[in-house]
């Protein structure tokens, strides 16, 4: 039987940055990892799954030794964010206001994960174990024990599930959920074209769902179109350049003529853990909380779930303390756990406001969108905490 002081179980990007931020430490730790991200390459497509990463998030992963792999591969800063439903009554965000060099940078989750493994070579006392899943996980006296799928035992002081938000960890470990749909589907689409806009990711809100530019630099972009399960599989079903079709005559002009490179679809959907943390396992990122992808903040979330641990745990190492305690476990739900939700029911009225084709509310959230435009100081703290500063 092997044993460490803690397992991370799924090696994406919210468990590689546990890692790589607990590797100083000094802690045996395994990352458990089903799949192989794919190298990179500078000929390759840009993927479909795209993150945009607050100025937090970037300190992260600066601190975690990573950043520099990641901007060697291939990242997008942006410096001014819009969001609008009618002409003429927007919200617009600029690095300049805040007097920061970019608001935050468009990657591939891949990307940010393939950044963090390099990282993580370095690391004598990190293992990654790939391809790898883990059967049961028992709980026990000194902490868990986990059923690997080659067969071999696992004894670890702490188990961390960044196994996403369909968590397998989380099941074995017996931690409910609450979750619904949001009745809609969201659509990624690679595009590629002359006159988009390099500088800017825009939001337009639509009766049927918004609609959103994610820039990717070098005349490349990742649109984001939201609406009712039909009629995303209807556009799912087209060709690229019947989809291309669809895309022009529904998206704003600004956007000009594109080409369509790749597409997905997935379902909108939200999910809150019940509680963080259950004997020695504690979830993290979409283990614990997921959320509508609306404002982009999903991986940010993951990524403070990450540096709260990881601050508990290096002060527990530093003391000579248990870093499994069940109240250094407890400290981080309470410091996690109220964030997560402020920024989810946030998006859900933010959702459920932009949804509702009553006139009065479409004229009201207009007229709040430009009065947030004007708010001054209040518009700069949004925009400040959005960004983690």
């Amino acid at each position: 039987m092997q044993q460490c002081d803690i397992a991370i179980v799924g090696g994406g990007m919210v468990g590689a940055l546990a890692a790589a931020m607990l590797a100083p430490a000094g802690l045996s730790i395994r990352v458990l990892e089903g799949r192989q991200p794919v190298e990179f390459s500078p000929a390759q497509p840009h993927d479909l799954r795209i993150s945009s990463i607050s100025a937090a998030s970037v300190r992260l992963l600066q601190q975690a030794g990573a950043w520099q792999a990641i901007t060697h591969m291939r990242a997008w800063p942006y410096q001014k964010l819009e969001a609008s439903e009618w002409q003429g009554f927007a919200t617009h965000f600029s690095a300049e206001e805040l007097d920061c060099e970019y608001l935050g940078y468009m990657l591939e989750n891949r990307i940010i994960q393939l950044g963090l493994w390099q990282t993580l070579a370095q690391w004598h006392n990190v293992t990654i174990d790939c391809p790898q899943t883990m059967e049961t996980l028992q709980q026990t006296p000194e902490g868990a024990l986990l059923t690997l799928g080659n067969g071999e035992r696992l004894q670890a002081r702490l188990v961390m599930a960044c196994d996403g938000a369909e968590s397998r960890v989380r099941q074995l470990a017996g931690m409910g959920v609450t979750a619904w749909d949001y009745a809609q589907q969201c659509m990624l689409i690679s595009v590629q074209g002359e006159q988009l806009e390099q500088d800017i990711t825009w939001q337009q809100f639509c009766s049927s769902g918004p609609r959103a530019l994610l820039p990717l630099g070098n005349g490349k972009a990742s649109l984001v179109w939201y609406d009712s399960k039909d009629r995303i599989e209807q556009l799912a079903a087209l060709s690229n350049e019947a989809l291309a079709a669809e895309v022009a005559a529904h998206f704003p002009p600004r956007l000009g003529p594109v080409t369509v490179l790749d597409k997905g679809h997935f379902p909108l959907r939200r999910r809150h853990a019940n509680q963080y943390v259950k004997g020695s396992v504690v979830l993290l990122g979409d283990a614990a909380h997921t959320i509508n992808p609306l404002a982009g903040q999903g991986v940010n979330l993951g990524f403070k779930d990450v540096a709260v641990l990881s601050e508990l745990v290096h002060q527990a190492v530093e003391q000579g303390e248990d870093i499994a305690a069940p109240e250094l476990l407890k400290r981080f739900e309470r410091r996690r756990r109220p964030d997560n939700l402020l920024m989810q029911g946030a998006m859900d009225v933010f959702y459920q406001a932009f949804s509702n084709e009553l006139p009065p509310l479409k004229l009201l959230r207009n007229l709040g969108l430009k009065a947030a435009e004007h708010s001054g100081p209040l518009k700069k703290q949004v925009m400040k905490y959005a960004m983690g500063l």
